[in-house]
């Protein structure tokens, strides 16, 4: 079997996504099929270098599939919308919040200056103050506006266009996972990006090997029916690549590949 190579979340970490390519094309070549999992966007110092080197790539015609994270939802929908919250975040904080990272991502494309939060009421969600720049003070619609001026519609349209998974014969890749016995093609599309409960916790075999990212681990584990590869670099742990061959999954190290098993 041809080889596969996958990478985890990069949250903006363009220096370690440029040593994680360096060894996959040392292990695989220039020509090499690399499935990225999503989740390009936030926490790290550059998210808009991420996305120009993954649209580089894909615009050179790389072997590059590319998956949608949570996160790049969440950094679109704030540009295109305004919205500064989704469903799914438990703790209701805003995208806007450091413990999110899209303040990292708007300073990313110039947009320097401090988020403050207006001060919350029991569950209500968090919301933007303002924002305090080098020019003054914004708030919530102007910081959009500005949002929107400052990021390329190039780079809204890749993250907005982006697949939900990817399937070989053998693997799976998705960003945050799937529900037991429930059809691929009848999966909420919420859970692919989402999912925590119900899927982590599950022996289930899914028929081929689930590799996702989404719930930041120390290291990339594997645990016998899915490979979570987020190892926080988010949180500035080192981005891991992968390489499958059929169901076998090694991680690439400066001194090779190294075999992970459940």
């Amino acid at each position: 079997m041809t080889p596969i190579y996958a990478i985890g979340d990069i949250h903006g970490q363009k220096a370690m996504l440029d040593h994680a390519l360096a060894l996959i094309t040392s292990d695989g070549g220039l020509d090499a099929q690399v499935v990225f999992l999503g989740d390009y966007t936030d926490r790290g110092p550059d998210s808009r270098a991420v996305i120009e080197t993954l649209i580089a790539g894909r615009d050179a015609g790389r072997n590059w599939v590319f998956i949608k994270g949570n996160h790049d939802r969440l950094f679109s929908n704030f540009v295109r919308h305004g919205i500064e919250h989704d469903p799914r975040v438990a703790s209701g904080i805003s995208w806007l919040n450091p413990r999110l990272g899209g303040n990292m991502t708007l300073e990313s494309y110039g947009l320097r200056g401090v988020m403050h939060m207006a001060p919350r009421s029991g569950a209500a969600p968090e919301k933007l103050d303002h924002f305090e720049g080098p020019v003054g003070w914004a708030d919530k619609d102007a910081l959009q506006k500005m949002a929107q001026e400052a990021v390329p519609r190039a780079h809204l349209s890749f993250l907005e266009n982006l697949p939900l998974w990817h399937a070989t014969d053998d693997l799976l890749f998705v960003h945050a996972g799937l529900r037991p016995v429930i059809a691929l093609e009848d999966q909420d599309p919420e859970d692919l990006i989402w999912i925590r409960d119900g899927f982590l916790e599950s022996n289930h075999d899914f028929g081929r090997l689930v590799v996702h990212g989404h719930p930041a681990l120390d290291h990339p584990q594997h645990f016998g029916n899915r490979v979570d590869l987020d190892g926080g670099a988010g949180y500035g742990n080192p981005l891991i690549p992968a390489v499958f061959e059929d169901r076998d999954c090694w991680l690439l190290t400066d001194k090779g590949r190294v075999a992970l098993r459940p």
